[in-house]
């Protein structure tokens, strides 16, 4: 219990994060750079802002936010004796958010976002991937941040892979030296998209692990919402046909197809429903013929006529009839 109180009067008495003390306290370390090519071996981002408010189920926004009340009560966990969580992995199909999470949880911190360049990183030359690896988990110990280490799975990699080269399992080797002597005061996010290829022991060193799921429909819906942007009553009318069109999609490939739209409209000066209609008949084909229909009559609500709806969808006038009379008789 001493320890603990010895630890929480520290942690009052260290200055802010806004203090000229802890500026000046603070060595500015210069970015690690390969010794070959002189290239950068980590992005850097002053406390990141975010565009858009992210959108996650709520076992991830939970777990997201059990990071940042930890760290806002770090002085309470001092006195028992606890540290925040220092390492958490992200898995999850490409586009579900895991790198946004990142900069989420850097800009609610108030931390910058250090993030591993796996192309500086990984070096030609026999022995410097591991070496480039440890100067950059080194730097980021050694200032106040959030370090992100995207495609983990590129470092981190089964050693037992046969077809793993020595040098790829050296790496897994020092990674997980580093890990385990990762700081408190320190937040380490790793992301994989492939977590069947991680290494085991690599699994067991994350004290927390997120899973990503592909959005279900709700989620789409409020994508789609934020995506379209201020236009309330053009996400009113096309909220539905769009769900129906973009669900089975990652949240960045909705926000590609719908600002494929937005742009196509600006740069054709017509309005952004023409430009709607085209992404239709971009993804019509893409659904079960079963759907069609539905997208068919959800056109006819939005007003528009059975032959342009057969235009768009290349759906027949009678499939568009009788699903529009089966959604309207549902109702």
């Amino acid at each position: 219990a001493r320890l603990g109180d010895q630890l929480a009067d520290l942690l009052r008495e260290s200055p802010t994060r806004e203090s000229p003390l802890r500026k000046q306290a603070e060595p500015v370390a210069p970015v690690p750079v390969d010794l070959d090519s002189r290239l950068h071996l980590v992005r850097l981002d002053h406390i990141p802002a975010l565009d858009i408010e992210p959108i996650w189920s709520p076992a991830v926004r939970s777990s997201l936010e059990q990071l940042i009340h930890e760290r806002e009560r770090q002085v309470d966990l001092a006195r028992a004796n606890l540290a925040p969580t220092r390492t958490v992995v992200f898995t999850g199909p490409p586009g579900v958010g895991k790198s946004l999470a990142a900069r989420w949880l850097a800009h609610r911190l108030g931390r910058p976002l250090v993030v591993l360049d796996l192309s500086a990183v990984m070096s030609s030359f026999l022995g410097r991937t591991g070496a480039n690896l440890r100067h950059v988990l080194d730097y980021a110990k050694s200032v106040d941040c959030l370090l992100l280490l995207d495609e983990l799975d590129a470092i981190a990699k089964r050693r037992d892979d046969i077809h793993e080269v020595g040098e790829l399992k050296r790496l897994v080797t020092v990674l997980l030296q580093e890990i385990d002597d990762w700081p408190a005061v320190g937040l380490l996010v790793a992301a994989t998209n492939h977590p069947d290829l991680l290494d085991p022991a690599a699994w067991r060193r994350f004290e927390m692990k997120v899973e990503f799921p592909m959005p279900n429909e709700a989620a789409v819906r409020q994508a789609i919402s934020t995506f379209l942007g201020p236009n309330d009553a053009l996400a009113n009318a096309w909220s539905d046909l769009l769900t129906t069109l973009l669900t089975g999609l990652s949240f960045s490939d909705i926000e590609r197809e719908i600002s494929a739209a937005r742009r196509d409209a600006v740069v054709r000066g017509r309005p952004l429903e023409a430009s709607l209609h085209d992404l239709v008949r971009r993804r019509i084909d893409a659904l079960p013929r079963a759907e069609r229909g539905n997208v068919g009559a959800a056109l006819i609500d939005i007003g528009l006529s059975q032959r342009q709806v057969h235009e768009i969808t290349g759906v027949s006038r009678d499939t568009i009839r009788k699903a529009t009379r089966r959604t309207r008789s549902a109702v």
